[in-house]
């Protein structure tokens, strides 16, 4: 089994079972992703250092428009996909084995937790990892220590405010705050 191999399952939506030859993949990946994490929060960076190390992370080329403050941590870091003139503030986590997409334009605040996994609720089968994916549509703002729940769209223009947790889509051109966060007007 290699990371392709997981990276199809993830994207297809397939439950990772606890114990399988993808869960030791993901784990071994993970690994690779705390060490970068770790390289990256140790000590200060330039911008092109910065996206150079998030490129790692991610396994994919980052625009130069991407502006990422450290810290930052990912627990696989191969299924992020990071549109242009993004913007992630620090403190930000991101559990992307289900896969993120952040589109152009978005403002990711200070601690933004973005999840993409579950687990199941059978206690006998609570080590399977359930992926659901979260995008963020174009010229979205995530408020200061938003969470973003597994398999959440947010629609372009959107704002979250600080505190919310995101737990249902979120309308395009729209508002949503609280916990759960709810739609309170049109933008």
């Amino acid at each position: 089994m290699s990371v392709d191999d997981l990276l199809e399952a993830l994207d297809r939506g397939d439950t990772i079972a606890g114990g399988s030859p993808l869960h030791e993949v993901m784990h071994a990946t993970s690994q690779e992703a705390l060490r970068i994490a770790a390289e990256l929060n140790s000590a200060y960076r330039e911008p092109d250092d910065v996206r150079a190390l998030l490129a790692r992370l991610t396994g994919r080329e980052i625009d130069e428009s991407v502006t990422l403050f450290p810290p930052f941590t990912s627990d696989f870091g191969r299924n992020i996909r990071l549109g242009e003139r993004v913007f992630i503030n620090s403190g930000c986590r991101f559990q992307d084995q289900g896969g993120i997409t952040i589109g152009d334009d978005c403002l990711i605040g200070h601690n933004v937790v973005i999840a993409t996994l579950q687990h199941g609720i059978d206690p006998a089968r609570r080590a399977d990892l359930l992926p659901a994916p979260v995008v963020l549509g174009r010229n979205v703002w995530l408020g200061a220590n938003v969470t973003v729940l597994p398999g959440v769209t947010i629609g372009d223009d959107a704002v979250v405010g600080a505190g919310s947790v995101v737990t249902r889509d979120v309308p395009a051109a729209t508002i949503a705050v609280g916990s759960p966060a709810r739609v309170v007007r049109g933008i």
